[in-house]
């Protein structure tokens, strides 16, 4: 798409090709009257002694925005401007360049029209760079102007390391056959620059470039397929030959500190990288399997910013009861889901809103997801015994007034935690359950007293993920008449032909119609009717009360809510809801 239709009919018409003329940056900004001289010579004594591009300066010094500076090169050489969110790139046509020049001179191709390629330069200006790339795509270059912020996200999206993962692969696989025993491939995986290092250092800088929570490695009869999980959806990344499962898998489980040497028990462990000036917390799991060990790892990115409750889609009435339940000195507070929803990112929240200079706060996790300053944190460690009920009885004696447990996995931990909020303490804490409804009956299935089950438990939070519509692709959508029977059954008959949207699928989201995920949202508060059925072990009784105290409040109104509001797809919204509908 072009920001500016008027000046550019079509970019097949209009697009010229590079200047011969020697122009500088500053006085095509000076002649379009966007900055003046005295603001330029600011600008390039600052560059002096700094060395950043003068368009950088002037756009962080507030001088000029980024589209006025695209806006202004375009006028200049009569060439077009392109909105890189949402102009219909193909993979294939942007991967005429491979990627090294591409970063290099901050070029993308946009358009193949045979006679000609459309490239795509933040500094139009650069003759060196035009001439470096007329010579490595060997074809006529015409030239657009794209805004320097939008070009590094989608650079990332298109060069997705595959080639550089495939052939790092390849030379693996050569070094797994020329290893004539164990002993030999050991010695290789051990060392530092060997391919099973560099491959795996290309397979997570890929999973950080595109915001990637996991990363599978699953060997299966006809090859090793390597799997990123991208806004809760598995998409793979390349499959390579099987034979170098197992060089991975045992680097990995050196970097985890694991038994090398056993493969038929499953095992955990954890390391930290540092990829792209960032550390991340790396959780590792492998799993015996028929064709070899699967190894699946989760993706802790250390120092990631905390995010307010107000910021992670609950909804408002739903907000402030919660948080005035937050307020209280003691009772237990559960938040529930399955893996990946987003639990643990709603109870630091919950922590960000309380005042760590006047409450003692302990958490107790495994691992540590995120760091607060004021807190005290422990991470548990089972191979020393330092177990979540023992360091929760520890915790009771360091005088706290909130306690976060990371999950209640065992009786032990649960019965532990129920005490302790009786006995004057708020303690937050995790659970794999359905949904609300169902949550204080886990607790008595895992052995937890009735009384202690009633008296602590003060509300359970259920939530799942779902995706958000892409904002640059988002269309209008007629439902299905599947669709339409779900909005029907929760909305009404009106709700069928309400208005929804869609992604149609762009460069942006990478044709998956949807970018990002927000959370969906139950909150259950305990009454003295249900804590008497919860005493009572009457679990039908309790269920028919509280599905009246939810009535309309459930995850799969909010998520309709979500689809009124244009923010998520009713597909999207159907797609979970056999998971969190009764």
């Amino acid at each position: 798409m072009l920001i500016d239709p008027k000046e550019t009919a079509t970019v097949a018409s209009t697009a010229a090709a590079a200047p011969r003329q020697k122009l500088r940056l500053g006085d095509v900004l000076v002649q379009q009257a966007l900055i003046s001289p005295e603001q330029l010579q600011q600008a390039l004594e600052v560059q002096r002694g700094t060395g950043k591009r003068l368009g950088r300066l002037l756009v962080e010094a507030g001088i000029v925005t980024e589209e006025a500076v695209a806006h202004g090169l375009a006028r200049q050489l009569r060439v077009p401007v392109v909105n890189l969110k949402s102009f219909p790139l193909k993979s294939e046509t942007v991967r005429l360049l491979s990627e090294s020049p591409a970063r290099r001179h901050r070029a993308i191709v946009l358009e193949d029209k045979g006679e000609h390629l459309l490239v795509g330069f933040v500094d139009p200006l650069d003759i060196v760079a035009y001439d470096e790339l007329t010579r490595i795509l060997k074809r006529p270059v015409r030239v657009a102007v794209v805004p320097e912020s939008q070009l590094p996200p989608v650079l990332d999206r298109h060069y997705r390391r595959t080639e550089e993962i495939s052939g790092l692969a390849k030379a693996l696989e050569k070094d797994v056959g020329d290893a004539v025993d164990f002993g030999a491939l050991e010695a290789s995986v051990g060392q530092e620059g060997a391919p099973v290092v560099r491959l795996l250092q290309s397979v997570f800088e890929d999973a950080l470039q595109v915001g990637a929570s996991d990363v599978h490695l699953e060997p299966q009869e006809t090859g090793l397929l390597i799997r990123s999980r991208i806004d809760g959806i598995l998409q793979t990344q390349t499959t390579a030959d099987k034979r170098i499962a197992a060089a991975l898998a045992q680097r990995l489980k050196l970097m985890a500190g694991l038994d090398i040497s056993e493969k038929r028990l499953p095992q955990d462990g954890r390391f930290s990288l540092r990829l792209k000036e960032r550390t991340v917390d790396v959780r590792l799991s492998t799993l015996p399997s028929q064709y070899g060990e699967s190894v699946v790892m989760r993706l802790l990115g250390q120092g990631d910013s905390v995010r307010r409750l107000d910021e992670i889609g609950m909804p408002q009435p739903m907000l402030l009861r919660f948080k005035e339940i937050l307020g209280r000195s003691s009772g237990m507070v559960l938040v529930t889901g399955p893996t990946g929803s987003g639990k643990t990112t709603t109870l630091y929240a919950a922590l960000a809103e309380l005042d760590a200079e006047q409450h003692k706060i302990i958490t107790v996790e495994d691992p540590i997801e995120y760091r607060l300053p004021g807190l005290t944190q422990v991470q548990v460690n089972d191979k020393i015994e330092l177990s979540f009920a023992r360091v929760l009885r520890a915790t009771l004696r360091q005088d706290p007034d909130v306690i976060l447990v990371g999950e209640m996995r065992d009786p032990e931990t649960a019965e532990i935690g129920l005490r302790g909020a009786i006995t004057g303490h708020l303690v937050l804490s995790t659970l794999h359950t359905r949904d609300a409804i169902s949550t204080p009956f886990r607790l008595l299935d895992m052995g937890a007293p009735p009384y202690m089950v009633a008296s602590s438990l003060q509300a359970v939070i259920a939530q799942r993920l779902v995706r958000m519509n892409c904002e640059n692709c988002a269309e209008p959508h007629v439902a299905t008449a599947q669709e339409a029977g779900w909005l029907s059954a929760l909305g009404g008959p009106a709700a069928a032909a309400e208005r929804t949207l869609r992604g149609r699928g762009c460069s942006a989201c990478n044709g998956t119609g949807y970018s990002g995920r927000i959370g969906v949202y139950e909150m259950l508060e305990m009454d003295p009717a249900l804590a008497q059925a919860a005493t009572a072990s009457d679990p039908g009784t309790f269920s028919a009360l509280a599905g009246e105290k939810l009535r309309g409040r459930t995850m799969a109104h909010h998520a309709l809510a979500l689809v009124r509001a244009g923010r998520t797809s009713v597909a999207e919204s159907m797609r979970l809801a056999n998971d969190f509908e009764a």
